[in-house]
Parts: C-alpha cells; sequence; structure tokens
C-alpha cells in the first residue's frame, strides 16, 4: 500500500478531491482536467504530480496526450483503513 501520510496530503486539498471525483467518472487528459477548473495548468500538473505521488490515480502516455486514470483500489484501501480509525476511536490499528 502506498504511504498513508502521502495519500492523506494529497486528500487534504479541496482542488485534488474535485479532481478525483472529476475522475471517477472516466480517464481524462490534463487539458480536460484543466477545463474544469479556474487555475493555472502548472498548477493542475503539480496536482496531478501530488495525487499520483500518492498512488490515487496513474497516467498513461498516449500520443502528445498524458490519460489520468483514478487508481480505485488505493483509494478504496485508504478509505477502509480511514473508517477503521475512526470506528476504533482513532487507537493504533
Amino acid at each position: 500500500m502506498s504511504d498513508l501520510n502521502k495519500i492523506f496530503t494529497a486528500l487534504s486539498d479541496e482542488t485534488r478531491r474535485k479532481i478525483l471525483v472529476l475522475l471517477r467518472k472516466g480517464s481524462l487528459t490534463a487539458g480536460e482536467i484543466a477545463g474544469h477548473f479556474d487555475i493555472s495548468k502548472p498548477s493542475i500538473t503539480f496536482h496531478l504530480k501530488i495525487l499520483k505521488e500518492a498512488d490515487l490515480l496513474y497516467s498513461k502516455k498516449k500520443g502528445q496526450y498524458v490519460i489520468y486514470t483514478l487508481q480505485v483500489s488505493v483509494f478504496e484501501e485508504a478509505m477502509l483503513l480511514f473508517m477503521n480509525m475512526i470506528k476504533s476511536g482513532g487507537e493504533k490499528i
């Protein structure tokens, strides 16, 4: 599993959470993702890098485009761990 600190850091930002919601509907290019936000393309690239480093998404080069896809298994695993932490009252698991 990915480093949980990276996952929770990635999820702590509203823009990154919105990117994940967009990718739940299907794979998108960086340009398509950027079209949903009123921030610079370099900022979107930065957010995508953080999400990739947390293994919450993966990318695939297709011609001149990079296609981003949600890495559902890692996301689900992190959420299950988080839910277990809440159920145990914050005790170490």
